[in-house]
C-alpha cells in the first residue's frame, strides 16, 4: 500500500544516518529524501517476487524483510534479513533488470520507496552518486563471496553463531526467527541447527522459545564464530 509523500526533513535524517547516504554530503540527502514515497506492508505480505520488474529502491524505516530465493522442488533459502535503516533493491534499480529474490515482510513494516525513473534522473545530475552506488554494489559482491566461503569452509556451529551474532547486532539480543529461517540462512537442515541450539542451551548460550531465541551470553557466541575451518 502506497502512502503520501513522508516529511522530507525527517526521512533526511534518517538517511544521513544510513552508513550508505552518509557520505554524501546534505545537499545530496535532501535531494534523494525528496524522491521518497513511503509503502507499508502487513506480516508475509510480499513485497516482490524473482522476476518482478526492478523499478524501486527501497529502505526500511520500521519492521524487517526477508530476503530469499528458491527452487521449483521448494527448497528456499535466505539470503539476508533487513531491519530499520538498511538499503536494498539497488540492483535492479540500476539495471532496470527483473529482480533475482523474493522480498517479504516478516512483521508489519514500513518502506521508503524511490522510483528507478526518479532516481536515474537525479544520477544524471549528480555523478558523485552514481559513484557511491558503484561502492555499494562491491561491498554486496564482497558479502557475497564471504557467505559463499562460510557455506564452504566452515562448520555449522561456527556459521550459525556468524549470523546469530549478526542478527543480535541488528535487532538486539531477543530474536523473532524460527529455526527453519535459522536453517536456509545457514545452509543447513533445521534438524543439525536445532541440535547445535541445543547444546548452546544447555551450556547456557541461547535461550529457546516458539519462534524466539534469545541470545543469554553474547561473547560466548561470538567465540563459536572463530571455530576452526573444517
Amino acid at each position: 500500500m502506497l502512502a503520501p509523500k513522508p516529511e522530507p526533513n525527517a526521512l533526511a535524517r534518517l538517511l544521513a544516518a544510513n552508513p550508505f547516504f552518509a557520505g554524501l554530503g546534505e545537499e545530496a540527502v535532501n535531494a534523494i529524501a525528496a524522491l521518497c514515497v513511503t509503502r507499508s506492508l502487513g506480516r508475509e505480505e510480499v513485497l516482490f517476487q524473482k522476476g518482478d520488474a526492478g523499478d524501486a529502491l527501497y529502505a526500511v524505516r520500521r519492521g524487517q524483510i526477508r530476503i530469499a530465493t528458491g527452487t521449483d522442488a521448494g527448497r528456499r533459502l535466505t539470503l539476508n534479513l533487513l531491519g530499520p535503516g538498511d538499503v536494498f533493491g539497488e540492483v535492479a534499480l540500476l539495471d532496470g533488470r527483473a529482480r533475482t529474490a523474493d522480498a517479504t515482510a516478516t512483521e508489519p513494516t514500513d518502506l521508503f520507496m524511490i522510483r528507478r525513473r526518479d532516481f536515474l534522473d537525479l544520477l544524471e545530475q549528480r555523478p558523485p552518486l552514481a559513484v557511491r552506488f558503484i561502492e555499494l554494489l562491491c561491498e554486496r559482491i564482497r558479502w557475497m563471496s564471504d557467505r559463499m566461503e562460510e557455506s564452504l569452509l566452515l562448520p555449522l556451529s561456527a556459521r550459525l553463531a556468524r549470523r546469530l551474532s549478526a542478527l543480535v547486532e541488528d535487532y538486539g539480543a531477543e530474536l523473532q526467527v524460527s529455526q527453519e529461517e535459522l536453517a536456509v540462512f545457514a545452509c543447513a537442515t533445521r534438524e543439525s541447527v536445532n541440535r547445535q541450539l541445543q547444546e548452546w542451551k544447555r551450556r547456557g548460550l541461547v535461550e529457546l522459545g516458539r519462534a524466539r531465541i534469545r541470545v543469554a551470553d553474547p561473547q560466548a557466541l561470538a567465540a563459536e564464530r572463530l571455530t576452526d575451518r573444517v
